[in-house]
C-alpha cells in the first residue's frame, strides 16, 4: 500500500512538473514565401498598426520576450542604432511583445527607439507566427524575426536571433534580398 501511495505520488508530480513547462501546441510558423499573417495591434502611442498598413514596403517584424530585459534592450538599441540605414533602403522596422501598451511606452522613451512597438496582450499575432511559448505559468513571444516583402510574403525567417549582431545581419539580408528583387525587375527590362 505505501509503495502505491509513493509511485502515485511521484507520477502526479512527473505531470505537473511536465505540465508546468510544457510549451503549448504551437500554430505552424509561416514559411518564406507564404503571405504573413495580418495583424491589427496598438503601439506605445495608442495608433492601431496593421499588416495592410505596410503593402508596398519592405517589413522587419521582430518578436521579442520582454521590454527592459537585457537582450530585448541590445536588440532594440541596436535596431535604434541603424534606423537611418534601415530608412535609406525604405524599410520599416516594428517590434511585438506581449507588454501592454504603457510599458511600450516607457521603453521606448527610456532608450529613444524611434520605431513602433506593438502591443500583442491578447497573444494572437505571437500565435498566428507561431512564436508564443509557455515556461510554468508564464507566457511570452520567441526572440525570432520576420522580413516581410512589399508584396506581403514572408522573405526571410529568422528562428535564431543574437540580439548583439541581429540589426547588421538583417541589413546585410535585406541589401541581398532588395538586389535579387531588383535584378529580377532590371532582367525584364530591354
Amino acid at each position: 500500500m505505501r509503495i502505491t501511495l509513493i509511485f502515485s505520488a511521484v507520477a502526479v508530480a512527473v505531470v505537473l512538473v511536465a505540465w508546468l513547462f510544457a510549451s503549448p501546441a504551437q500554430a505552424s510558423q509561416p514559411k518564406e514565401g507564404e503571405r504573413a499573417p495580418s495583424f491589427s495591434l496598438t503601439d506605445q502611442n495608442g495608433q492601431t498598426h496593421t499588416l495592410a498598413d505596410y503593402q508596398g514596403k519592405w517589413l522587419v517584424l521582430y518578436f521579442y520576450p520582454k521590454n527592459d530585459t537585457p537582450g530585448c534592450t541590445t536588440e532594440a538599441c541596436n535596431f535604434r542604432d541603424d534606423i537611418f540605414r534601415f530608412r535609406e533602403m525604405g524599410v520599416s522596422i516594428v517590434g511585438i511583445s506581449l507588454d501592454d501598451v504603457e510599458s511600450h511606452q516607457a521603453f521606448a522613451e527610456k532608450y529613444s527607439l524611434p520605431f513602433s512597438l506593438l502591443s500583442d496582450s491578447e497573444k494572437q499575432v505571437s500565435t498566428a507566427y507561431g512564436v508564443l511559448t509557455r515556461m510554468g505559468p508564464l507566457s511570452f513571444a520567441r526572440r525570432e524575426t520576420f522580413v516581410i516583402n512589399p508584396e506581403g510574403r514572408i522573405a526571410k525567417h529568422y528562428g535564431r536571433v543574437n540580439p548583439d549582431t541581429h540589426s547588421a545581419e538583417v541589413l546585410a539580408d535585406l541589401t541581398m534580398l532588395m538586389g535579387a528583387g531588383r535584378a529580377v525587375s532590371d532582367a525584364g527590362q530591354p
